[in-house]
């Protein structure tokens, strides 16, 4: 079966941002760099309108699927279910995709037990008040796989799901 991993960054109070409109400039060059490394290293990332739109353009080098009800350039839109949508990319022969986002498209594949690992990094801000990674309450153990420092304040966590 395809492997697919959750990739968040989250402020220090667990907040991946303020508001559904608010762009990821806020994250540490760090971070970038391990996002562009980890989701080429995929070749696909799959997220959410609202997600795209504050990315505002496909990113080079892997398959970029919206969850969208209407045609965006550039990218391929989807509506299909979570587990249609990978078994769909595997038979195209993909071996691993990268969850990107938001909220709803995090809880969707986790609600449908479809992810292997989360990556989560850690930045040093504190938001108050904002959007947590999931919509919905869940309940889904974790194994911590390993921990690393991407810079002095910066910190990675991988998790076993």
């Amino acid at each position: 079966m395809i492997k697919a991993f959750i990739i968040v960054s989250m402020t220090a109070d667990g907040k991946i941002a303020r508001n559904a409109q608010h762009a990821a400039t806020w994250t540490s060059k760090e971070d970038k760099k391990f996002f562009v490394e980890r989701t080429n290293q995929a070749g696909v990332m799959i997220m959410g309108q609202t997600t795209y739109e504050t990315i505002g353009r496909p990113l080079p080098g892997r398959l970029t699927v919206v969850y969208s009800r209407k045609e965006i350039s550039g990218v391929e839109t989807t509506t299909l279910e979570p587990k249609a949508l990978l078994e769909d990319l595997e038979k195209r022969g993909y071996k691993e995709v990268a969850i990107c986002g938001g909220s709803t498209i995090y809880t969707m594949f986790i609600k449908a037990k479809l992810v292997d690992t989360l990556y989560v990094t850690i930045e040093p801000l504190l938001f108050g008040e904002g959007m947590g990674i999931f919509n919905e309450e869940i309940n889904v153990p974790l194994q911590l796989r390993s921990f690393k420092n991407l810079s002095e304040n910066v910190l990675l966590l991988e998790y076993d799901i």
